[in-house]
């Protein structure tokens, strides 16, 4: 007899392994039940609250320019683009929303690299404490760096992607620097006859490259996880409580988030995240209202103007960014340059956070796709984003 879970995802639940789960057709049911994959550690809300899906969205149906010829439609371009959630909210109310049947929406979803720009976010809110000084050197936080790639760097470098780093960001490699990263997050299974090392280990280890920091923009994930570890010494709290306190709590979130850890409970701050695609809709709503959430200012608004106005163009061109040619990037978060004053949050294998200020227009799409990059699928996501932010209602 096929099971019930055989007949909704087209495998059985142990075919999913350590060793596949970020590969397809897996990744369907991995990416939405990332605790039963990897430790977590809860980043809790207020009081959770499960919601209920909007039902049937004309506009869904509509016949719009996607783009694409196959798929005349915004639930055609969805199927299309290995979607697991849509959300799209105009003017801080939800007017359309897409679950495919082996999906849900209180089930929280790995956003990967929306991550950092999450982890910025709180990042931002201890700066304007006082807590953090993102001019100081990596080295006054975490004295461990000294003699590595982060010894004499700012942090502000961190945020921005502008670290010397001798990394390659190559997300299918399976013997070199970047599967020892993934090894030590516990992502990837441990190598016989190798030390496991924690992701700490890990990037206290990487060494610099031959320019100085301060350059051209240079995306490497262990910037990011290294902000997650300084936040914790400079608190001396856990990343995940640090989230909640700071940011998912008074957001109003309706779920619990989680984040996956290593083994000495270091968080992936980097691309570990999971939270509902309703949720991280709130999120950009909240920056889209300057960072307020009913009135109470939750991201402070000098971070937020700073985040949306200060990123360096040339640096960005200087990394030879293969989208958004008018762009920026600044404290782990994407500005488009385009007029409309989009900017947004991306994470590998489909993850957006797309905030079109001008049209009152938040998008949040989680996905399952197959090739964690895929550049081509990128730009159409960006043109469709483009197209809907002016159809919605």
């Amino acid at each position: 007899m096929t099971s019930h879970f055989k007949t909704t995802y087209g495998f059985e639940r142990q075919d999913v392994t350590l060793s596949n789960w970020r590969a397809a057709p897996f990744s369907r049911w991995s990416f939405q039940h990332v605790s039963e994959i990897v430790p977590t550690s809860p980043i809790r809300c207020a009081s959770e609250t499960p919601e209920t899906a909007l039902a049937g969205a004309a506009m869904l149906d509509a016949v719009i320019d996607t783009g694409l010829a196959e798929a005349r439609t915004a639930r055609a371009f969805l199927d299309f683009a290995h979607t697991d959630a849509f959300v799209l909210m105009k003017r801080g109310e939800v007017v359309a929303e897409y679950y495919p049947p082996h999906s849900h929406e209180n089930r929280p979803h790995i956003v990967f690299s929306v991550s950092k720009s999450l982890t910025a976010i709180v990042s931002g809110i201890l700066e304007a404490q006082g807590v953090i000084d993102p001019e100081k050197l990596v080295s006054h936080y975490l004295p461990e760096t000294k003699g590595s790639a982060y010894g004499d760097c700012r942090y502000r470098d961190v945020l921005d992607m502008r670290v010397s780093l001798d990394f390659d960001e190559a997300y299918l490699n399976k013997d070199g620097a970047y599967a020892r990263y993934r090894r030590s997050t516990l992502w990837n299974p441990p190598e016989p006859d190798t030390r496991a090392e924690s992701m700490a280990e890990f990037i206290y280890s990487l060494p610099k490259a031959d320019r100085p920091h301060g350059g051209p923009f240079f995306y490497a994930s262990p910037n990011s996880d290294l902000l997650g570890l300084v936040l914790e010494r400079v608190t001396g709290k856990r990343f995940s409580t640090l989230m909640s306190d700071l940011l998912w709590a008074p957001l109003g979130a309706k779920n619990h988030a989680l984040v996956s850890v290593d083994a000495q409970g270091s968080a992936r701050a980097a691309g570990g995240i999971c939270v509902t695609a309703r949720d991280l809709a709130r999120v950009g709503e909240m920056l889209r209202n300057g960072g307020t959430v009913d009135g109470r200012q939750i991201v402070p608004d000098g971070w937020l103007t700073d985040m949306l106005t200060a990123g360096d163009h040339d640096a960005w061109l200087a990394g030879e960014p293969n989208m958004m040619p008018k762009g920026r990037y600044r404290s782990q978060w994407y500005q488009s340059g385009e007029d409309d004053g989009a900017f947004c949050a991306i994470g590998i294998h489909g993850q957006w956070l797309y905030v079109d200020p001008t049209h009152e227009t938040v998008i949040v799409k989680l996905s399952s796709q197959p090739n964690p990059l895929d550049d081509e699928l990128k730009q159409d996501n960006l043109a469709f984003f483009r197209t809907v932010s002016r159809l919605a209602a």
